[in-house]
């Protein structure tokens, strides 16, 4: 699996989880709520903040069209288009957002909905692009986001093995070399069955890129379940509080969650270390403590030829282990031993 370089910050194989606020919807129209959401995000220890600077009418074209969520203990029904209208992020906010993620030390990143919408991204210096799983099969914008050399990250929700390889065959096709494929269930929130963890390794090893998982469930023992399973990806939807309006919010992570999650993901890091088969550093002193040694069963004086009976198990591990006891059977001592006491080779004829 190669790396993947983004504002200094390494993403893939032996590196630390890059761990994405996903602001999305979440700023609710309101600038300030915005600038505020990038605030807590970096005091929660994130390396990425992600919004959405889509146009409603790159995709949506019917009013008619209808959205079901729950907002603040109540179910909502209202028009597609209203609703992402409501929620856009208006491109003169575009540099002002980017400018303050640089002030706080973490990447700013979106998702267009066009080659226009692209083009603004690169203008105010993102340094990443994030394809949504509803667009993986825009394969035209996913050609341009290759032609822009920004690293790009791609959600796969929905998508069938045949769709992701049509999207990474025209990213590469168009010239990209920097993609990260998430893994995603686009189910707002994600029952715990119809997560997938596993589909993590298997999108690294079908298409040999950097994986990572973009988390629509409640809490984060998925986002923690994925990085054990591979992850050098991790997208999560932020909220301040999870009773906002808003479609997003209930299944956001807020702040407290938010740290929790970033903390627990570093703590396993720091638990999965490496797959080398042998003892650890901590482990030494225990091979030596706690490990056996062959010792005299009870006071054997010299001459004694050693039975079976006469040779004991004991720690600690400063001697001849259990597996050469048999090397001692039927050897006579050259010196009288105590009970207890280490049988060495030098110690038999």
């Amino acid at each position: 699996m190669n790396t993947i370089h983004v504002a200094g910050r390494t993403i893939g194989s032996g590196s630390s989880c890059f761990i994405a606020a996903e602001i999305g919807l979440n700023h609710n129209g309101d600038l300030a709520l915005a600038h505020r959401l990038i605030d807590a995000a970096a005091d929660c220890g994130v390396d990425g903040v992600k919004f959405q600077n889509y146009r409603t009418e790159d995709f949506l074209s019917d009013s008619s069209l209808i959205y079901e969520y729950v907002s603040q203990g109540r179910v909502v029904v209202e028009s597609q288009y209203d609703m992402f209208k409501r929620y856009e992020l208006p491109v003169a906010w575009l540099s002002e957002l980017r400018e303050h993620c640089d002030r706080r030390g973490v990447v700013f990143f979106s998702t267009p909905t066009s080659k226009e919408g692209v083009n603004d991204l690169v203008r105010v210096g993102t340094p990443l692009l994030k394809n949504g799983s509803d667009y993986l099969v825009h394969l035209e914008l996913i050609s341009a986001m290759a032609r822009s050399g920004l690293p790009t990250v791609l959600s796969t929700g929905m998508a069938t093995l045949a769709e992701i390889d049509d999207a990474v065959r025209t990213y590469r096709a168009a010239g990209g070399d920097a993609l990260i494929l998430l893994h995603c269930t686009s189910s707002y929130p994600t029952p715990e069955n119809d997560v997938h963890l596993r589909k993590i390794p298997a999108l690294a090893a079908a298409f040999g890129c950097p994986t990572g998982f973009s988390d629509h469930t409640e809490g984060f023992v998925a986002a923690v379940g994925a990085v054990v399973l591979g992850a050098c990806f991790v997208e999560k939807h932020f909220t301040l509080d999870r009773t906002l309006p808003g479609p997003d919010h209930r299944f956001s992570s807020d702040p407290v969650e938010l740290k929790a999650l970033v903390q627990s993901i570093r703590h396993i890091e720091q638990n999965l270390g490496m797959a080398a088969i042998g003892p650890t550093p901590s482990e030494e002193a225990g091979r030596r403590d706690y490990r056996l040694s062959c010792v005299a069963a009870s006071d054997l004086p010299m001459g004694h030829i050693l039975r079976n009976e006469d040779i004991a198990f004991r720690r600690p591990g400063t001697g001849l282990p259990p597996k050469m006891g048999s090397l001692l059977i039927g050897r006579e001592l050259r010196v009288g031993m105590s009970a207890g006491q280490n049988i060495m080779l030098e110690h038999v004829v």
